[in-house]
């Protein structure tokens, strides 16, 4: 490690630009990427800010830590979706499922309500084929401009990184599933 000297001036200038809902996307192989989102809806509720979250993959009944620790916040979590893929017994219904959910999600995301909606893990039903881009695309454009997005899941759409304000990828350096360990409660849940 190399010893650095902290810097004494600030480092940029005041941005002149306009304030308004960014699309934020965090995407990548590494883990973080719904955490981070949390994060950003946890600040924003904070600040009195209203806020939704939909997550595409669990199911509306789903009571990961993240769950319990919203709902004593009082903030929206919605399950949109039907679980894993490989554990679905009916694609079809897995993509019906998932179809409906957007719709939930493009409702909230265009009705202005929230200063901040989050599609945690939302690349999935895209990359599936599930949820239509274009759609997600038309949402992002039309949404209210003072309405933030955040969008999380691996293999995120280049569209979507194109017409994102900020994108960060999550690298994957090393991961404790890969030398045998097994997911952990309250880490991974």
């Amino acid at each position: 490690m190399q010893i650095e000297t902290p810097p004494t001036d600030k480092p940029y200038d005041k941005s002149e630009g306009e304030r308004r809902g960014l699309v934020i996307v965090n995407t990548g192989d590494g883990k973080g990427k719904s955490t981070a989102a949390f994060g950003l809806a946890i600040r924003a509720h904070g600040r009195g800010k209203p806020v939704k979250i939909f997550q595409f993959m669990k199911v509306p009944t789903a009571r990961f830590g993240e769950h319990r620790t919203f709902e004593k916040l009082g903030l929206p979590i919605v399950g949109l979706g039907d679980g894993f893929s490989w554990k679905s017994k009916d694609l079809e219904r897995s993509a019906q499922i998932a179809r409906n959910g957007w719709q939930k999600a493009r409702a909230a995301l265009l009705s202005g309500e929230y200063f901040l909606v989050v599609l945690d893990e939302v690349t999935y039903p895209l990359v599936y084929g599930w949820v239509p881009l274009e759609e997600v695309l038309q949402a992002l454009r039309e949404r209210p401009s003072h309405v933030h997005v955040v969008l999380t899941g691996r293999r995120c759409p280049q569209e979507i990184i194109d017409m994102a304000d900020t994108v960060t990828e999550m690298t994957l350096v090393k991961h404790a599933f890969d030398q045998g360990i097994p997911a952990q409660r309250g880490i991974e849940d």
